[in-house]
């Protein structure tokens, strides 16, 4: 058996205050995919931070090849060809492709004059990007490009710095199915190609069909690992919670509901060619499958309001209404935790209780002005329904994990007594915990009688999670899956507009 490329032995890592890392330990070996696993906090991030020169480790030794490594900085981390794929990218979009590829280490020309070597930069970045299978000029603006691309593009940047330790940090996190297809194919090529990746998602369906081992984070330490032939998507789960989740995807009896949302004849601004009909039960859960620009979050945008309808007609327990903004559907009961919750769905520099009462406060106001105490008691009493793990409804929403911002969004709404709730990739960039969590909550407005309408590009979710399964293909519902015939080839037949694939039930496109 051959030798480990990387040994993290004994790792420890102290903030003020926090213990990050204690005594945790890793291996890679030469053309492994190592998927590092855990809950938000677990420690995952700084041990990678430590590996890539990030942080300095207050303990333990790392070896590579079998020295001891020193690695005081990214600079060190790039020298011994150990790469990092952040979760955030890291690319400039105000330069060529070629330009990102090779920033900061652009070959040179002309002796003395040191000028930049344009010619060879973009024929050597053309290498890669073929390597990858990425078929974009290297000329080519990155500003162009889709984030699916712009990740190609760092990933040619580590190869061209002869990488051959790669470290990604949630690389499918804001991809499109296709594009995720895509990138594990890359992954595979380059684990065939003798290059090491250690892989962290919380999208155990990637982890099961990439890892060739999986390693666990707890509370910072090391909770166990498993073979390749003992990945599960329970055994996982239990790894990193350190308990069953028995009913991870739970759902109710799954007999018919009477109508509590209906859609008839919607046109959208960017799809008025095709009119979308579909109906919500009181109590469902209705997930809406998709390749992007399918069309789903300008439905969801055109029911809240964001984006007026161009035509259609809306209707809640059988009366109709009238939708021409979010107000309007903020109204009558109609929310939307959105996609991008930092940007669209919280005030990230304002306190989570400020976050929570905004939507409603003038319940909290007399003559003008706020009551600061019956204000904090509601958003307390909300927060301990869902489980916010905050220091106090005072903390920045901003300085929370992505799991308990997802549920300060659904806090806003949950005081408002919501007939229809719109969940926007509801658990994109989510512990496994987190997404347990709510799951939880989504099932439990479900039995109260709201109905969900929920958009999601993981496949594992949308099965898991939905009674039925709406799919969209430019701007077509193409067909609506019922629990007994939905599956993952069915859902994709319809997402890429082949006939057939399941009856409408309440819903026709």
């Amino acid at each position: 058996m051959p030798s480990p490329i990387l040994e993290m032995k004994g790792i420890g890592k102290r903030f003020p205050g926090v213990v990050a890392l204690e005594g945790v330990s890793l291996e890679v070996y030469p053309g492994e995919v190592v998927a590092l696993i855990g809950e938000n906090g677990a420690g995952k991030s700084t041990l990678m931070k430590i590996l890539g020169g990030v942080y300095q480790p207050d303990g333990g030794e790392i070896l590579i090849e079998g020295r001891p490594a020193t690695i005081h900085s990214v600079a060190d981390a790039i020298r011994l060809r150990i790469g990092f794929i952040h979760q955030e990218l890291n690319v400039l979009d105000n330069l060529d492709v070629g330009s990102n590829v090779f920033l900061g280490r652009e070959p040179r020309r002309a002796g003395l004059l040191n000028l930049v070597d344009t010619r060879r930069m973009h024929e050597e970045a053309e290498v890669y990007l073929r390597r990858l299978g990425l078929d974009v000029p290297s000329r080519t603006p990155l500003a162009r490009l889709s984030i699916a691309q712009q990740q190609m593009v760092e990933i040619a940047k580590a190869l061209s710095q002869q990488a051959r330790l790669l470290i990604m940090d949630e690389p499918t996190s804001s991809l499109t199915l296709t594009e995720t297809e895509r990138l594990i194919g890359v992954v595979k090529d380059l684990r065939a190609q003798g290059v090491s990746v250690i892989y962290i998602s919380h999208r155990l369906g990637e982890v099961r069909e990439l890892a060739d081992r999986v390693v666990a984070l707890r509370d910072g330490r090391n909770a166990g690992s498993l073979a390749r032939d003992e990945v599960t998507h329970d055994r996982m789960v239990k790894m990193m919670v350190g308990r069953d989740l028995e009913s991870f995807y739970a759902h109710d009896d799954g007999a018919a509901r009477p109508a509590r949302f209906s859609v008839r004849d919607l046109r959208t601004r960017r799809y008025p060619q095709h009119a979308v009909s579909f109906e919500i039960g009181e109590g469902e859960i209705l997930g809406f499958a998709g390749l992007v620009g399918a069309g789903r979050s300008e439905v969801a945008q055109a029911v809240f309001g964001v984006e007026p309808p161009v035509a259609g007609a809306f209707a809640l327990g059988g009366e109709p209404v009238s939708i021409r903004s979010p107000r309007d559907a903020i109204r009558r009961g109609i929310y939307l935790v959105p996609e991008d919750r930092r940007r669209s769905g919280l005030i990230v520099d304002e306190i989570i209780r400020r976050n929570v009462t905004l939507p409603s406060l003038e319940r909290y106001a007399a003559a003008g002005l706020v009551r600061r105490g019956e204000e904090r008691r509601a958003a307390q009493e909300v927060c301990r329904r869902l489980n916010v793990k905050a220091p106090s409804v005072e903390a920045r929403a901003g300085n929370l994990s992505g799991g308990n911002q997802q549920k300060v969004v659904l806090a806003k709404w949950l005081s408002l007594d919501p007939k229809l709730l719109i969940f926007d990739e509801p658990t994109r960039g989510i512990d496994v915990g987190a997404k347990a969590e709510i799951y939880d909550l989504m099932r439990g407005l479900a039995r109260e009688g709201v109905a969900v309408m929920m958009i999601s590009s993981d496949m594992e979710e949308v099965l898991g999670v939905s009674d039925r399964v709406a799919v969209m293909h430019e701007g077509r519902l193409a067909g609506v899956l019922g629990r007994a015939e939905r599956n993952e080839e069915a859902v994709m037949r319809l997402a890429v507009g082949q006939a057939g694939g399941g009856g409408a039930g309440r819903a026709a496109g």
